[in-house]
């Protein structure tokens, strides 16, 4: 197999494109499965529990749905701010266990929905993946939303990042732990 590159553009959250063609969302996902499955990712062996508390082994094979998954999180990475992005990983797991157990609507899906549809706002830019034997990886992104500052985020000569604010933040920080410490050792 050869490596391949794809570039997976999103807006307000959903995707939109691939390699610059805008797509419907069926067609979109109809592409992806055919090229991302061509390179045998996407496969899912696992052990679920079931609503009853049965205990199965499922395999699932998804490589368009695993490709977005990734490529949204890593352009969310870029957009959103590290609360909200932390806050929404910790609420994925009760979403997914609220839609498996059919319980579309539910009132706290449909709060979780209103919370998730905020996020997604400025949640547009574009991920580049490579796609090799079995392997997705990204490799590149970009977004106009993008919250890095590079005058902030380098550390260099000419960076606008106040060094000395740092050290008082650190102090400040590490007096729950330094407390903590001298308590322990009497």
């Amino acid at each position: 197999g050869r490596t391949e590159y794809v570039e997976i553009g999103f807006e307000a959250g959903l995707p939109v494109s691939i390699d610059g063609t805008a797509l419907a969302p069926v067609e979109l996902v109809t592409q992806l499965n055919e090229i991302v499955g061509r390179h045998g990712y996407g496969r899912i062996d696992m052990v679920e529990n079931r609503l009853v508390g049965i205990k199965s082994r499922e395999i699932y094979e998804a490589p368009a749905l695993l490709a977005l998954i990734h490529a949204h999180r890593d352009i969310e990475s870029l957009t959103l701010t590290k609360d909200v992005s932390q806050y929404k990983r910790g609420i994925e797991e009760t979403y997914s266990q609220l839609v498996y157990n059919g319980l579309w609507f539910n009132p706290l899906k449909q709060a979780l929905d209103a919370f998730i549809k905020e996020t997604q706002i400025r949640v547009s830019g574009t991920v580049r993946v490579k796609l090799f034997k079995g392997t997705l990886t990204i490799v590149g992104r970009k977004s106009a939303n993008t919250l890095i500052t590079e005058e902030l985020s380098t550390y260099g000569a000419d960076d606008k990042f106040d060094h000395k604010a740092a050290e008082g933040f650190i102090y400040v920080w590490g007096l729950p732990t330094r407390v903590w410490s001298e308590k322990l050792r009497g």
